[in-house]
C-alpha cells in the first residue's frame, strides 16, 4: 500500500526534482573561485542567442561558456546516465545490489584510460582510450558467458566480476610501469573521477549518446517493466526476452562508459540513487528511468559544487560521492530491513 501511495506522487517528485535542478544549475555558477551572479549568467546567454555584447569583461563570458557551463551539463548528464544505468540494470538482473560497473565497463575504461597515460596520450587519446577499453570489457563478458553454455543472467554477471579482475589487474601493471613524478599521479587522480577537465566538446559527444539512449529505455519501458516480473512472464505475454535485454544492457552500458571516459570513475551514484527514487516514486521501471535521471544529476552536481566550493586543494569527485554514499546506503539498507521484519 504505502508503494502505491508514492507512486501516485509522481508527477510531483518530478515536478520538483526539476526545479530544484533548474535552482542548482544556476546557483552552481556562484561557486567556485570567480563567483557570476545569475543575472550575469542569463544576461550572457542572452547576448550569445542575440548576438549582441555586453557590459561584462571577456573573460567572464569565457568563463561561463567555456568552463562553468560544460562542467555543470556534464555534472547532470553524468549523474543522471549513471543512475538511470544503476536501476536499469537492477530491474534487469532483479538484483537491487547491482551498480552499473557490474559487467567490467569501469575497470576497462580504467584501464584504457591508464594506458593512454602511460603512453603520454592527449585528453581525446585518453578518452578514446577509456571509451573503447569499456566497451571492449562489456564485450568480454558476453563472450564468456556465451562460451559457458548457459544464456543465464547470472552466468553474465559473473563473467563481468571475471573482466573487472582482469582489468583492475592490468591498471595496477600499468601504474608498476607508470612514472611517478608524472604518470602515476595523473593515472590515481583520473580513476578516483573529476569534471575539472570537461568541456564543451565533450557535452557535445556526450548529450546525443545520452538522449538517444534515454529515448529508447522510455520507448521500452513498459517490456522492461513486464521482464522484471521475470523471464517466463514476460515470454508468456509475447515479449522477446533476449532483445529487451540487449537494449537495456546496450543502453545501459553506453550511458557508463561515455560517463567514465569523460569523468573518470564515479562510484556509488548508480547503485544508492535508484534505491531513493524508489522511496519515492516505487518500484515501477517506468516510474524510476525520469525520476532516477533527475535524482542523480542533482546529486552529482551538488558533490561537484562542494568539491569546487570546500577548498582549493579539489577532493576527487569520486571520493566525495563514495564518502557521501556509503554511509547514505547503510542507513536505506537498515531502513529496508526493519521494515521487512515489520512487515
Amino acid at each position: 500500500m504505502r508503494q502505491d501511495k508514492f507512486s501516485m506522487q509522481f508527477p510531483t517528485v518530478v515536478s520538483l526534482l526539476s526545479i530544484c535542478l533548474l535552482l542548482l544549475f544556476i546557483f552552481s555558477f556562484q561557486i567556485g573561485s570567480y563567483p557570476i551572479e545569475p543575472r550575469v549568467v542569463l544576461d550572457v546567454l542572452y547576448s550569445r542567442i542575440v548576438a549582441g555584447g555586453g557590459y561584462w569583461d571577456t573573460t567572464v563570458e569565457k568563463i561561463i561558456m567555456d568552463i562553468r557551463i560544460p562542467r555543470i551539463i556534464l555534472g547532470i548528464l553524468v549523474g543522471g546516465s549513471l543512475a538511470v544505468s544503476g536501476v536499469s540494470y537492477q530491474t534487469l538482473f532483479k538484483n537491487p545490489m547491482v551498480s552499473p560497473d557490474i559487467l567490467g565497463v569501469s575497470a576497462g575504461a580504467g584501464f584504457g584510460a591508464a594506458l593512454a597515460m602511460l603512453n603520454s596520450g592527449t585528453w581525446t587519446e585518453i578518452q578514446f582510450g577509456a571509451l573503447f577499453f569499456g566497451l571492449l570489457a562489456v564485450g568480454l563478458a558476453y563472450i564468456i558467458s556465451k562460451f559457458s553454455g548457459t544464456s543465464d543472467i547470472t552466468t553474465f554477471v559473473l563473467a563481468g566480476v571475471i573482466v573487472s579482475n582482469l582489468f583492475n589487474a592490468l591498471v595496477s601493471v600499468v601504474k608498476t610501469y607508470a612514472d611517478t613524478d608524472s604518470q602515476l599521479p595523473s593515472i590515481t587522480f583520473w580513476l578516483m573521477g573529476s569534471l575539472g577537465k570537461g568541456d564543451n566538446a565533450d557535452v557535445m559527444r556526450m548529450a546525443p549518446t545520452v538522449f538517444v539512449c534515454m529515448i529508447i529505455l522510455f520507448i521500452f519501458r513498459n517490456y522492461i517493466d513486464v521482464l522484471s516480473t521475470g523471464d517466463e512472464e514476460a515470454s508468456a505475454m509475447g515479449i522477446n526476452v533476449n532483445i529487451i535485454r540487449t537494449i537495456v544492457v546496450l543502453c545501459s552500458t553506453l550511458m557508463t562508459v561515455i560517463s567514465v571516459s569523460i569523468c573518470g570513475t564515479i562510484g556509488w551514484v548508480g547503485l544508492v540513487i535508484p534505491h531513493i527514487a524508489r522511496m519515492f516514486v516505487g518500484a515501477k521501471y517506468s516510474r524510476l528511468l525520469s525520476t532516477s535521471f533527475l535524482m542523480g544529476g542533482l546529486f552529482l552536481l551538488f558533490m561537484d559544487n562542494i568539491v569546487r566550493g570546500v577548498s582549493s586543494v579539489q577532493l576527487p569527485l569520486g571520493v566525495l560521492t563514495s564518502l557521501v554514499g556509503t554511509p547514505v546506503f547503510a542507513v536505506l539498507l537498515i531502513r529496508s530491513k526493519r521494515g521487512k521484519e515489520n512487515a
